[in-house]
């Protein structure tokens, strides 16, 4: 990926007191917020699973903790899990910590028209999730699409969020042409997984559906980490899917377990991959519905974070980003970069990240 093009788009057991006895504790707090305590335990502990209904969706939340409401947004192809290394370390500084599954993905509702995913209803999410669980404002983080999320849920609702903390995708303002026919300009008739999913019939889903570890192990890998050589080598889209160009890993990196890896697979096993493709099909659409957002700065003050490896960022230094990201945040109170660091920031660097993060609420 390109920073120029994507800058300017907008790209274990539950704890044992609940296990012990305080479920129904647990559950009375969960009736008085609203929402219905759900069954299955979460793969954290002291983390709770409930549905809520958010913006005419079905959602399910992960939470943790009590204080003012931080609400995180994972990316594609994740899931509430990815914030795993977040919840203890901003719960036990006081805060409220709360992650969905995306619109699309895990237990959370799955809309079957496409235009369903474009940035107005995903918005329209975060703001369901607050109204859903009664707070008046949150903090907004998001990773990768995520990001995407939080940045335009953050301009168009800036009244509901204090803050903003952004990783891997940065943000420099409306772009003054559709992303999506830059990338056919720029790719044409040959593989870019963006176009990839936005193509017709399905055919992205149908691969990954197929192969939803293939895909995720070939994906959730550090910038160093050994591959087999890929199978396609062809640039030409002709040639095939995107399975084939990744190259399969010789192992898993050191930050991912293997019940880590079973348990984001077994996500997707369930809810499939349509959901989360579909967000890519409104980048065009997305483009269309925002002319209104042109010009329009964030204003609540906001952090960027990233890992220096990640391909989003294209190389791009802290001092370029800084300057690009100014030009739309009012407020950018920092761009912090960690060394060798990819694409997963929150899970490859996950102690950074809790202490970036930590440093940046008690500054405001």
């Amino acid at each position: 990926m390109r920073l120029n093009y994507l800058v300017r788009t907008c790209l274990s057991a539950v704890c044992l007191s609940i296990a012990l006895g305080s479920a129904g504790a647990a559950a009375q707090n969960s009736d008085q917020q609203g929402g219905n305590v759900v069954s299955e335990q979460a793969p954290v502990a002291g983390v709770s699973f409930r549905f809520i209904e958010a913006n005419g969706l079905r959602m399910r939340i992960a939470e943790m903790g009590q204080g003012p409401l931080v609400l995180m947004a994972h990316g594609w192809p994740e899931s509430w899990y990815s914030w795993r290394h977040q919840f203890a370390a901003l719960a036990n500084a006081g805060y409220r910590v709360v992650a969905p599954d995306m619109r699309g993905y895990g237990e959370t509702d799955a809309p079957a028209n496409v235009n369903d995913y474009d940035i107005v209803q995903l918005a329209g999410d975060m703001v369901g999730v607050l109204d859903a669980l009664n707070e008046e404002t949150a903090i907004m983080v998001g990773h990768d699409w995520g990001s995407i999320v939080a940045w335009n849920t953050v301009l168009m609702h800036p009244q509901r969020f204090t803050a903003l903390i952004a990783m891997s995708v940065p943000y420099g303002g409306r772009a003054p042409r559709s992303p999506l026919e830059n990338w056919r300009d720029t790719f044409g008739d040959n593989f870019y997984y963006i176009l990839y999913h936005n193509e017709p019939g399905g055919v992205a889903e149908a691969e990954y559906d197929a192969d939803p570890r293939g895909l995720l192990s070939r994906l959730y890998l550090s910038p160093n980490s050994p591959r087999e050589a890929p199978e396609i080598t062809d640039r030409e889209r002709s040639a095939g899917g995107w399975i084939g160009r990744l190259g399969a890993p010789r192992g898993l990196p050191d930050w991912l377990t293997r019940e880590d890896l079973d348990y984001v697979v077994s996500q997707f096993e369930n809810a499939g991959f349509r959901g989360g493709v579909n967000y890519y099909r409104n980048f065009g659409r997305n483009w269309e519905i925002t002319p209104h957002l042109d010009g329009v700065k964030v204003q609540v003050p906001t952090l960027f974070i990233a890992g220096e490896r990640d391909v989003v960022i294209g190389g791009a230094t802290q001092a370029a980003l800084t300057d690009s990201m100014s030009r739309a945040v009012e407020d950018l109170r920092g761009v912090v970069l960690f060394p060798d660091i990819g694409h997963w920031v929150q899970q490859e660097a996950p102690e950074q990240t809790n202490a970036a993060m930590l440093e940046f609420l008690q500054g405001l």
